[in-house]
């Protein structure tokens, strides 16, 4: 992901060591994960790229659902 990420887009930030932990119940019990958090900035955003890349990690990680979100920055 880091290398493919950083080529497309010329870099990344990769939010690898904090203490981020996703819970939820499923089937009465509670599920955890490991949450890591990869971000780039662009100044288009593709998102058919986006929805197939998405997919992709899902079935890699073997995921329900990974979150890809977008937000707009200014800079100051």
């Amino acid at each position: 992901m880091r290398a493919e990420l950083s080529q497309r887009f010329g870099g990344l930030t990769a939010f690898t060591r904090a203490p981020a932990e996703g819970f939820w119940e499923e089937k009465s019990e509670t599920a955890r994960d490991d949450i890591v958090v990869f971000e780039v900035m662009t100044s288009e955003l593709d998102p058919a790229w986006w929805a197939a890349y998405r997919r992709r990690l899902e079935a890699c990680f073997r995921q329900d659902s990974i979150v890809v979100r977008a937000q707009e920055t200014r800079l100051l």
